[in-house]
């Protein structure tokens, strides 16, 4: 059965053209051209991913972001302009698993789209890889779920495969290169600044002390390291 992908975009040429594109792609397609119709087509449709623009008619795209995540853990693509880089992080805040700025290539948006697919539909699987442990925190690959303190803590895909891709690398400085390719699927010339949002972000939820880390540490110059002995302090 075809993967399904609601499109949530006000400018028609845009949603043609990549309705089109996505169609070509094997993909069902649905479309919508302002907030409130594509929030009612989010709760009726079940998308498997919806892409969305921020500036729309009726209901904003942070609106319905804010929304639907409340709602469901449906993938985001959100589409935005250069300029909108407060809104961009927001919405990535807000459960966004990832953003294509305008203009922006087809074939980067489907690229996009294949890689969030491919990490939200990978089933589980029953093996001792599956769950990483560190001090208090605990991944549960398998169920894409995480615990601190044995306390359950919600994480949005990007965080999730970001932290995912830090543990399972216990004590090995990786790159901010290594990690954009892995969780982003990109190289370094994508905004690294958003690789830095997401750590922080991390560190809200996984660190008792966010201004001094035990577990994802900062290796000025390089990238990050997940270190496995929190009451080891190595730096």
């Amino acid at each position: 059965m075809a993967e399904k992908i609601l499109l949530i975009e006000d400018e028609e040429p845009i949603a043609e053209s990549v309705g089109y594109s996505l169609q070509n792609e094997g993909f069902e397609v649905i479309t919508a051209g302002d907030g409130i119709s594509g929030l009612a087509a989010a709760r009726s449709s079940r998308p498997d991913l919806i892409i969305l623009d921020l500036m729309l008619p009726k209901l904003s795209g942070l609106e319905l972001c804010r929304t639907v995540r409340k709602e469901s853990s449906v993938p985001i693509i959100i589409l935005t302009a250069k300029t909108d880089e407060v809104d961009r992080i927001v919405g990535l805040e807000l459960g966004a698993d990832d953003y294509v700025t305008k203009p922006f290539s087809t074939r980067e948006l489907i690229a996009r789209i294949r890689a969030v697919l491919r990490r939200t539909e990978a089933g589980p699987r029953e093996t001792k890889d599956d769950r990483i442990e560190a001090g208090e925190v605990v991944v549960d690959i398998a169920r894409r779920r995480v615990t601190v303190n044995k306390k359950p803590v919600h994480l949005p895909l990007k965080q999730f495969e970001l932290l995912k891709t830090l543990a399972s690398h216990q004590n090995k400085v990786l790159t901010r290169e290594q990690l954009l390719r892995t969780v982003w699927n990109t190289d370094a010339s994508f905004d690294t600044g958003t690789l830095d949002v997401h750590i922080r972000w991390l560190r809200e939820k996984i660190e008792d002390d966010p201004s001094r880390p035990k577990y994802i540490r900062t290796v000025r110059g390089v990238g990050y390291k997940f270190v496995s002995d929190p009451d080891e302090w190595l730096d």
